[in-house]
């Protein structure tokens, strides 16, 4: 295959990709309902434009680009949609991939569904209280999990501990 060929190829996966988003929901965890929802015209009035691309439309934001990425102090990452309560600080670490990596998250905070965008097969990580797209998780992340929640930063807040 010559890369005339795979760059052709790679086109018509992603047109085709985009085009079927049309006669589906933009992402799996849209086909569920969550104890959090709004319309879209809601959505948009309590996020920021970079906010509602990620988590309700399945957006990414460059590497490097969030704030999060270098946040080390103790303290929680939430839910930039909800609130909710996702990750721990002491379960973050640096996987060197340009987006904020956790090994866990808090318990019942994050549900996963299969991802198959884009021509690959993934697990997409969602917040499981209003159904946000976070980011994805990979099996290569640091013990005990072996998990990497790869986060979009700017799907999510930070609260630092005050003890």
């Amino acid at each position: 295959m010559n890369r005339r060929s795979l760059l052709t190829a790679g086109v018509a996966v992603f047109a085709a990709d985009f085009l079927a988003r049309g006669t589906r929901p933009l992402f799996a965890a849209a086909r569920k309902t969550f104890a959090v929802s709004h319309s879209e015209e809601e959505w948009r009035k309590l996020l920021t434009a970079e906010q509602f691309s990620i988590l309700r439309e399945e957006g990414t934001e460059r590497p490097g680009s969030s704030a999060l990425l270098n946040e080390h102090r103790k303290g929680t990452f939430s839910c930039a949609g909800c609130s909710q309560a996702l990750f721990a600080s002491d379960t973050k670490f640096e996987s060197g991939t340009g987006w904020p990596s956790f090994w866990a998250p808090l318990d019942n905070a994050v549900g996963t569904t299969e991802d198959t965008s884009h021509g690959m097969v993934r697990v997409e990580a969602h917040c499981s209280r209003c159904g946000g797209h976070l980011g994805h998780v990979f099996n290569d992340g640091p013990q005990p999990t072996g998990l990497r929640y790869c986060m979009n930063g700017f799907a999510m807040t930070f609260a630092p501990s005050t003890a």
